[in-house]
């Protein structure tokens, strides 16, 4: 196992295309190419993995879960226990990334989440990420980043192409009902429907949180490993929670902060 110190550092800026700039704006979603290198996404991986799966608390089998279990084991805020997936987490690089395509001069961690697609592991429905957060601002943005090469059959993460800009749609969680309603909220506006053919580990994604997207099985035999990090603006405020998800994330994510007053806590720690 790589030691903490023998972890590259992440905190020199990539400078982005301005075409990935472009497309984010009009599509909500944009994929940049190697935003890790190959030995520096070999350095993290076993790090996140092993952690991943010290923190991992799915014990059920695959048929004794419902879609959203089948979608994906879901192991969050890696980089409050691990000081490896800490220092990948808080990295600079990425954060830079983030506050660039959102136009902001910074960013605070939301949190981040490991989202590992099992052999045989089932679709992830249409949803938006933003529904669960008390948030009040749009700009926020999921970094999406495979930690081995995938391909469409491992369950390459699509978007509904446009689809960010009038805030949330449905008062749906991850679910059979969500896949529905997008599916034809998404056909009668006729949003491209767009995803990468293939990503190379180190590669990632980047979306807003009102970004419509889901992925589909992973029909492969290998298992589909990615981090995602969500960022907002720095200088958001807490919103009033809309339902009982957003009261669980305003507790956990948020320390239950104040509605109106800044996030700021230590759980969301400004990155650049």
């Amino acid at each position: 196992m790589t030691t903490l110190t023998q972890l590259p550092s992440l905190d020199n800026f990539k400078t982005i295309p301005q075409d990935n700039i472009t497309e984010f704006a009009k599509k909500g979603h944009t994929l940049v190419k190697g935003v890790l290198t190959a030995e520096e996404i070999a350095s993290y991986r076993p790090v996140i993995v092993d952690a991943a799966e010290r923190y991992n608390t799915e014990k059920r089998s695959m048929q004794e879960r419902d879609t959203y279990g089948k979608a994906f084991l879901q192991i969050m805020n890696l980089w409050q226990v691990d000081k490896g997936v800490a220092k990948y987490v808080l990295a600079k690089r990425m954060g830079k990334i983030a506050a660039d395509l959102l136009g902001v001069d910074n960013v605070r961690i939301y949190h981040d989440q490991a989202l590992f697609k099992e052999a045989g592991g089932g679709p992830t429905p249409w949803h938006q990420d933003q529904y669960y957060w008390p948030i009040d601002t749009p700009k926020t943005v999921t970094m999406w980043m495979p930690l081995v090469d995938i391909d469409v059959e491992m369950g390459m993460l699509t978007f509904a192409s446009g689809s960010f800009d009038k805030g949330p749609i449905f008062d749906f969680e991850i679910s059979d009902e969500s896949e529905s309603a997008f599916n034809d909220y998404v056909a009668a506006n006729k949003f491209p429907i767009e995803r990468a053919s293939s990503m190379i580990a180190g590669d990632a994604t980047f979306h807003l949180g009102y970004t419509i997207h889901n992925a589909p099985g992973n029909q492969s035999n290998y298992m589909r490993e990615v981090m995602t990090i969500i960022y907002m603006a720095d200088g958001a405020r807490v919103s009033p929670p809309k339902h009982q998800w957003q009261v669980n994330d305003h507790a956990r994510w948020l320390l239950s902060k104040p509605v109106g007053e800044l996030i700021d806590s230590e759980l969301n720690p400004r990155v650049l």
